[in-house]
């Protein structure tokens, strides 16, 4: 079977949820809270979750995944398939439609220019793009006419659907942003704080890492929607007072990301105020290992860069040894329960590009201790931390903070400590963490730490692009704004080859063993990720939210055109 066949095939039906709605805006306000603020609402700026997921309240792509993994048309007239002609018999170009008649949020219409505009900016040589990956094997975007743009690529490309699909892709208004090509993408504060879009919502105040507030979008497609007049999104505080905040008080009508112990969420629940919901996806919790050196002592803007390799993440030995020394089954059991399941991939779904990779199920600090001492990291004067040429194995391990992460922090650094590895843990604010702010020694793109831990999906139910962020061309750096989706700077020219190859490869099979090969040279060959957790979305919303839908592999905000309030 080829992936054009169960891909390319006819765009999937999509039902939603029965509408209680009479006319726009006429329930009010909805309160939204995510624990980690966003900083930004363009999520070409940022890779952080919550940035992508605000943001695509205002600014949307021409197709959508719906909670089945199923393309689905938004601002396109349909999903373009080989049958339908829109992706070419030679798997060369794809061909995007919008819908007739669509306006921005400023009454002005939306045209393939913006389509254009959108891949000139995000693939501006300086422009760091944390969304580039999205436009792998592009060589250009034709405008045929003023709804109509056809997207190239330098080989046949059997998932053409990176550009324009998904909430990490969405569509910029061309005029709004003309003047913030390249390096000066992050200067242009006004248009990235609130952006001119075509979703239900219009950013009327952003207060970064704090509060957005939103009215309904007069100019939106479908003018029964959406139900709501005003939105308020509130970021920032952590996981248990957004769970508080919908389960146990009401305040709130939706929490994102209830990442807490089950019984503590078992425990909010009894508060009555709402309900939890909950899927399995490709999130994954996992450390990233530093293949730079982020030493303070290198000159600003060579920290955490291929100048400078790591004194010791560099050793396999030291990067296995790491993994060895971790019992991930006491880390699903002290974080997520039945909401989490150990993994040694970071593509953990679907099954076809899953591999069957179980090195890391069994912990086994022996191991780990014998592995280290046979590659010559010994514990000579006695004080308890391994060295070699006179360099300690001492880490600085960072992640965000939130009580399960804290909670993983100090098990691991106990079983490194177990091995001869000197641990001191840090924890940032999630808005700043995963901020993106190019100014800032803080975020996790910039990576001024040996090891850090958080989780990251890939949106669609083909890991192509999510794969593709760490070829070697991806590393953050100060020449692309410290944008860049290589985070932890690995690089071999064989991975690259094989990103390559996955890009022109249609054989679904074949497709398949690729991934797993990519997914086993990160995780089971070089361990430069270790990952933990396979991780189930849990979120909450209170009893009278109606028509949400939960979805793991788009936006979980994905549809709040059709929420409403349930009389």
């Amino acid at each position: 079977m080829k992936l054009r066949t169960l891909m390319l095939g006819a765009a999937a039906s999509f039902a939603m949820a029965p509408m209680a709605m009479a006319e726009r805006g006429a329930d009010g306000n909805v309160n939204i809270i995510y624990w980690q603020a966003p900083s930004t609402l363009n999520p070409y700026l940022s890779s952080g979750t919550k940035d992508i997921e605000s943001a695509s309240l205002v600014i949307e792509p021409m197709g959508r995944y719906d909670q089945n993994g199923a393309l689905v048309a938004y601002l396109a007239s349909e999903i373009p398939t080989v049958e339908n002609g829109g992706v070419a018999a030679d798997l060369k170009s794809i061909t995007w439609k919008l819908k007739e008649g669509l306006l921005w949020s400023d009454g002005s219409a939306v045209t393939s220019a913006d389509l254009k505009f959108t891949a000139d900016y995000c693939m501006h040589p300086e422009g760091g793009c944390a969304q580039l990956a999205k436009f792998e094997g592009v060589t250009g975007v034709e405008i045929v006419d003023d709804l109509t743009v056809t997207v190239s690529f330098s080989e046949p490309k059997p998932n053409p659907y990176g550009p324009f699909m998904g909430g990490q892709s969405p569509i910029l208004q061309a005029a709004q942003f003309a003047e913030c090509l390249g390096a000066r993408a992050p200067e242009c504060t006004e248009a990235n704080f609130g952006p001119i879009g075509t979703g239900p919502f219009v950013v009327t105040d952003f207060r970064p890492n704090d509060v957005i507030q939103m009215e309904a979008n007069q100019n939106y497609r479908d003018p029964a929607k959406p139900a709501f007049a005003t939105l308020t999104f509130k970021g920032g505080g952590d996981a248990v007072g957004a769970g508080r905040a919908v389960l146990e008080t009401g305040e709130f009508d939706y929490a994102w990301n209830l990442q807490l112990a089950p019984d503590v969420i078992a425990k909010m629940a009894e508060g009555g105020k709402g309900k939890t919901i909950a899927a399995f996806g490709s999130l994954v919790e996992r450390l990233e290992m530093n293949m730079t050196n982020p030493s303070p002592d290198l000159p600003e803007g060579e920290r955490s860069t291929a100048k400078h390799p790591h004194p010791f993440m560099s050793d396999l030995a030291v990067r296995k040894a790491l993994s060895m020394a971790i019992d991930r089954e006491l880390l699903v059991e002290v974080g997520y329960g039945q909401a989490g399941r150990p993994t040694c991939n970071v593509v953990p779904a679907p099954a076809l590009y899953a591999s069957d990779n179980t090195d890391c199920m069994t912990q086994d600090i022996d191991g780990a201790k014998a592995m280290l001492e046979s590659a010559g990291w010994v514990d000579s004067d006695g004080d308890g931390v391994r060295e070699k040429d006179g360099v300690k194995l001492s880490i600085l391990y960072q992640t965000s903070t939130n009580a399960v992460r804290q909670d993983f922090q100090a098990l691991i650094k106990d079983w490194w400590q177990q091995i001869g590895v000197e641990t001191e843990l840090r924890n940032i604010d999630g808005s700043v963490y995963f901020g993106g702010d190019p100014g800032s020694p803080d975020t996790f793109q910039k990576f001024y730490a040996d090891v850090e831990m958080y989780a990251n999906n890939f949106d669609g139910t083909d890991p192509e692009s999510y794969l593709a962020q760490r070829t070697c061309d991806k590393h953050p750096g100060p020449d692309t704004q410290w944008q860049g989706e290589n985070i932890n700077r690995f690089c071999d020219a064989e991975y690259d080859k094989l990103v390559a190859e996955l890009g022109r490869t249609g054989e679904l099979a074949k497709r398949g063993e690729i991934a797993k090969k990519l997914n086993d040279m990160l995780t089971k060959e070089s361990y430069s990720i270790l990952p933990l957790v396979d991780r189930g979305r849990v979120s909450a919303h209170s009893n009278s939210l109606g028509g949400v839908v939960l979805n793991t592999w788009d936006s979980e905000l994905w549809n709040a055109s059709d929420w409403y309030r349930i009389k």
